[in-house]
């Protein structure tokens, strides 16, 4: 129950890479959504015991996250990837600035945190128009996301996922 209180909490988590790079840089080009995705699923395929497996797993996730970032920042200021571990979940932190209406419908609008959830015993993913991409990634990776402002026009991207290779 602690750890479950405490997983948007930085405190839990031991930072393990940090990266920023330039937005106009970042958004030049679109493969840089891959190779971010590449370096930091290696990482997090590290302590497993199949790294491999682990990394590709979540590269998948960690990918939409980042690719969700490139299409929704602004094109000015600074990009930031982070990665954190705790004993028990692995931290993705995605930091851009962007629009006005973009943090509206994803903060203020109440997406706030996505737990992984099925709808009604169906067995179905649950999917709402605003945060099916969300809603789908927690479910399948057994994630929590969370988006929170950032500065005054930044958000930030907050997705834990079980380190646990029990992948469903």
């Amino acid at each position: 129950m602690e750890e479950e209180a405490s997983r948007f909490d930085d405190h839990a988590f031991v930072p393990m890479v940090s990266l920023e790079m330039n937005v106009a840089m970042f958004k030049s080009q679109w493969q840089f959504c891959d190779e971010i995705t590449e370096y930091l699923s290696d990482i997090l395929g590290q302590g497993h015991s199949d790294p491999a497996r682990y990394g590709n797993f979540l590269s998948v996730a960690a990918n939409e996250l980042i690719e969700l970032a490139f299409r929704a920042t602004n094109g000015r200021g600074k990009i930031s990837f982070n990665l954190a571990r705790s004993a028990t979940y692995n931290r993705l932190r995605i930091a851009f600035p962007c629009d006005e209406e973009f943090r509206r419908k994803h903060v203020e609008a109440g997406s706030g945190e996505i737990q992984p959830r099925l709808d009604d015993g169906s067995g179905h993913l649950v999917t709402t128009s605003d945060g099916a991409l969300l809603s789908n990634l927690a479910t399948i990776f057994g994630a929590a996301i969370h988006i929170e402002k950032d500065g005054a026009d930044r958000i930030g991207i907050i997705a834990d996922f079980p380190s646990a290779e029990d992948f469903q």
